[in-house]
């Protein structure tokens, strides 16, 4: 790739990791070398069996603790310990396209700063395709981004009760 763009995938509707996931199959299929730091899963879970099917083009690590349940420090230092991770692996040269999953929620919440995260922004190698996904995109990333979607909620069978089905939610 000559540019590497900036994606954003937010909003509360469901998709958002999904839509990443789509583009780093899409972006191993054409031969590229993805990076995916997922900021909040602190387990195994389908999408992870799946992906080491690409173990040679696509590499997945887990910043996370599980849900967050507010700033307590463990939280914070898996999470900005990642984000420093990441720094690293964004100007290594090994990775075409780097994914931080659920990012937004990680600023959001007070785990990482905002201004940690557009300091990461402005400082990735030109080349890298870059993809934030989750809840709460601060208005100081969007305008960053080149591309920016937003997953809208418009009816969830989760409201009726049905619970994270494997294979489908996790």
């Amino acid at each position: 790739m000559k540019k590497g763009y900036i994606h954003v995938y937010t909003g509360n509707g469901k998709g958002k990791t999904t839509a990443a996931l789509g583009l780093a199959l899409r972006a191993a299929g054409a031969g590229l070398r993805v990076f995916i730091a997922q900021f909040i899963k602190s387990r195994r879970c389908s999408e992870h069996r799946a992906l080491e099917r690409f173990k040679d083009l696509i590499t997945v690590k887990l910043y996370g603790t599980g849900f967050i349940k507010g700033k307590e420090k463990e939280e914070i230092r898996a999470a900005r310990r990642g984000l420093e991770e990441v720094r690293g692996i964004i100007h290594s040269g090994d990775y075409e396209m780097v994914i931080l999953d659920e990012i937004n929620i990680a600023t959001h919440s007070g785990l990482i700063s905002t201004e940690d995260l557009l300091d990461l922004i402005e400082n990735k190698p030109s080349r890298v395709e870059l993809v934030l996904t989750g809840r709460y995109a601060d208005a100081r990333i969007i305008k960053k981004a080149d591309l920016v979607t937003e997953m809208k909620d418009i009816k969830h069978y989760y409201k009726q009760g049905v619970r994270a089905r494997k294979g489908i939610e996790k």
